[in-house]
């Protein structure tokens, strides 16, 4: 693992150290990784959403198609059960 120093304002570092002491994390390394974490996953479903954003559609979105899809789920929960 590699080593980062990051040099905060007393007031980010002092709501860091109470996330750490509050919210469960071990350290304040801890909590910057789970923070690094979210950020990419919000770029992730950002990106898909752009994604999705500029394909062309290929059916109507309808009951049926969202009955289709959570039967499609149920599937797939049902055979890695």
């Amino acid at each position: 693992m590699t080593t980062m120093n990051i040099s905060l304002p007393d007031t980010l570092k002092e709501f860091v150290d109470q996330q750490v002491s509050t919210a469960g994390y071990g350290t304040s390394s801890e909590y910057v990784r789970q923070l690094i974490r979210r950020d990419q996953d919000r770029f992730r479903l950002r990106n898909l959403l752009l994604e999705g954003a500029q394909s062309p559609p290929t059916g109507i979105a309808d009951a049926d198609y969202f009955a289709s899809l959570r039967s499609d789920i149920k599937t797939r929960l049902a055979k890695s059960a």
